[in-house]
């Protein structure tokens, strides 16, 4: 099908947000989940679910084992692994899904350190906007953050844009496919780190003492985030342009910090709004300025 220019129809528009409300309220439904399951121990259950159905269903997409390996192991151990160990006691779920929209401006370096992609001006200043967000919430590190909480979800955040340039190289698959085929991958490290620093006892008591509620937010990591979040997300950039899908994942950040504003009462102080003002500024311009310049010159 023919991508389409000019903005998406009313009913895939609704898809759209309807995906950017599930990625961004998932943070206050990990929240639920780590209430009776380590860190590690959710990670691992997420992606083991993830695979398993899904896999005896759709075919491995056509990638080398090493592209879906590396992934795997930087999206499931790494981004995922280091945000749930954040979001146990160390950020809040809003500040979380603010703090890892930096992934954005890791890829930039990445891209320029391996592709020897050029910076563009605009790219800077939205660096220096969202970068200016971040310093302010590092300067009032409480219980909303801690240092070593923003520390590890900017690592989580660096390992979600390795994971980007790794899908780079991956062109013309099916996403949903690639994340479920990949989803293998972060199985066995995950494992491994779950055993050595969360220790069998304490994953076994975890599992042990889950309610309906855990496990129905562990599903949703993989019913939620994957099948429909991928899923759908995939089939609408299939159809429209992705400057017409793209922006609207700025909304991500904009559910996450509402939703754990009025499901988990995070407080929402002046700080913190200037804050998510900077970084969503930053963010914005990244993604928005190239759309806005082009039509300038045509």
């Amino acid at each position: 099908m023919t991508a389409q220019r000019h903005g998406l129809p009313p009913l895939h528009l609704l898809l759209a947000l309807a995906v950017t409300a599930v990625w961004g309220s998932n943070f206050v439904i990990i929240k639920f989940a780590l209430v009776h399951l380590p860190p590690l121990t959710l990670a691992l259950l997420r992606f083991t679910l993830a695979f398993l159905p899904l896999a005896l269903i759709v075919p491995r997409p056509a990638v080398p084992w090493r592209n879906l390996a590396a992934y795997g192991v930087l999206i499931g151990a790494g981004q995922f692994g280091l945000l749930f160990t954040a979001m146990r006691a160390d950020i809040t779920p809003g500040l979380a899904s603010l703090v890892v929209q930096a992934q954005a401006f890791f890829t930039i370096g990445m891209a320029v350190w391996l592709s020897g992609e050029k910076v563009a001006r605009y790219q800077i200043a939205a660096l220096l906007l969202a970068s200016a967000g971040i310093a302010l919430i590092a300067l009032h590190t409480d219980a909303s953050a801690t240092p070593l909480g923003l520390l590890l979800v900017l690592c989580a955040a660096a390992s979600w844009a390795g994971g980007n340039m790794v899908a780079r190289a991956a062109t013309g698959v099916n996403m949903l496919h690639y994340v479920v085929w990949s989803s293998l991958f972060a199985i066995p490290p995950l494992l491994v780190f779950a055993l050595a620093l969360e220790g069998w006892p304490a994953m076994k008591a975890g599992i042990l003492a889950a309610d309906a509620k855990t496990w129905g937010a562990v599903v949703w990591q993989s019913v939620g985030n994957t099948m429909f979040g991928y899923g759908v997300w995939g089939w609408l950039l299939a159809r429209h342009s992705a400057g017409s899908v793209a922006p609207l994942s700025l909304l991500v950040p904009v559910f996450g910090l509402a939703t754990s504003a009025l499901v988990l009462g995070e407080p929402l102080q002046p700080w913190k709004l200037a804050a998510f003002a900077l970084v969503m500024a930053g963010l914005a311009v990244g993604v928005l300025w190239p759309r806005f310049a082009g039509r300038a010159r045509a």
